[in-house]
């Protein structure tokens, strides 16, 4: 059987909190360490109770034991380790993955609908919980984490030269490099009345300007010499 890697151990011990003394929670149920309650298994929490910290990762592991056989018979499509231990977060959180909508897509093939159906269950008691809205969005985040990213690096296919090399490609990159000296020649046109009023600088943006131009037509130039060896 699959089990939760480090990673979804990692996340539930965040969300869930630690407690080594025994509480009592929001609806008054003895709790203690990760959330572990008497209902869960051994050990039976008791007023006053204290574990330690080793302690309460051992009984969460315990406990999170009937979760991981859940997802792993309930879900009926190939898992990654992150994506697992995301079900088994969600599940023991909500203890409804057995009849959710997120189940049924999932079962499908429809992975890329997970973290947004995860991101449905931010509610408690009919109102948003901030609480739960991160834990969803770690969850999500989990989801995908090791996910392919493309390259920046990718290879040029021969139907994209072919793109580049026809009259239209050729007119489209001419167009692109020659639109520098344009560029420079309204950058000119705009800043010009301010500068007439600047005798000492005048002849020094005349002198950029005349560099901007000559750079975008012998650009120009090597680009189109560029294409017709091509």
């Amino acid at each position: 059987m699959q089990k939760i890697n480090i990673d979804g151990l990692k996340l539930i011990k965040q969300w869930e909190g630690l407690r080594t003394t025994a509480y009592k929670d929001v609806v008054g149920i003895l709790t203690i360490g990760y959330g572990h309650t008497s209902s869960a298994g051994a050990p039976v929490v008791s007023s006053g109770m204290k574990i330690t910290e080793t302690e309460a990762e051992e009984i969460l592991k315990r406990d999170l034991e009937k979760f991981e056989k859940r997802v792993t018979e309930l879900v009926k499509v190939p898992l990654t380790d992150n994506q697992f231990a995301v079900l088994v977060s969600f599940d023991f959180n909500t203890g409804a993955l057995h009849k959710s909508t997120l189940l049924k897509k999932l079962n499908a093939g429809d992975y890329a609908s997970v973290p947004a159906e995860l991101m449905k269950w931010i509610n408690a008691g009919g109102k948003k919980v901030k609480g739960l809205v991160n834990r969803r969005a770690a969850e999500c985040g989990l989801w995908v984490k090791g996910e392919f990213v493309a390259s920046n690096y990718i290879e040029a296919s021969s139907e994209q030269q072919s793109v580049t090399h026809s009259p239209e490609g050729q007119a489209a990159a001419v167009a692109s490099v020659g639109a520098l000296g344009t560029v420079f020649t309204e950058a000119a046109n705009q800043i010009s009345p301010y500068v007439e009023s600047l005798p000492s600088i005048r002849y020094v943006f005349i002198g950029l300007t005349l560099i901007g131009v000559a750079l975008g037509f012998y650009a120009t130039f090597r680009r189109l010499k560029g294409l017709s060896a091509c």
